[in-house]
């Protein structure tokens, strides 16, 4: 069974956070879903976001605290009508703590397709790394 921790990257179980955050606004908070994973060289953090486009994602990073909060809404046009709808709309809400492993600096996100990735480099002295033996 994957755990919600890895090395670097601590994720909060989603019924936890939607206890411990409040909305100010009107409207349904989601949690997305996320799959994480290592590498020797980084941490990737896959979160699906459907309906969430560029300018409706802020990604923000305080005291070591990552929040990603999009907001989807359905598509309007003006011929089309809603029939069946298999996603909510609302704002997307999820934070994860990072620890001192991560290059805070060097995070990068994309989003594309309703899936927003984010790439979490580990700082160089994380880096699993072999030592020479010398002999002399």
């Amino acid at each position: 069974m994957p755990s919600n921790r890895t090395h670097g990257l601590q994720t909060q179980d989603g019924r936890d956070l939607a206890t411990a955050t409040e909305a100010t606004r009107p409207g349904v908070l989601l949690t997305p879903p996320v799959d994480i994973f290592e590498d020797p060289q980084a941490i990737t953090v896959l979160a699906d976001m459907p309906g969430v486009t560029p300018g409706q994602l802020t990604i923000d990073l305080h005291e070591g605290v990552l929040t990603i909060t999009g907001r989807a809404e359905h598509p309007n046009g003006a011929p089309e009508r809603p029939v069946f709808q298999e996603y909510q709309t609302g704002v997307f809400q999820r934070s994860f703590t990072l620890s001192e492993a991560i290059d805070q600096e060097r995070i990068q996100a994309t989003l594309k397709h309703g899936v927003l990735r984010l790439r979490l480099p580990k700082v160089d002295r994380a880096k699993p790394r072999q030592i020479t033996i010398n002999t002399a």
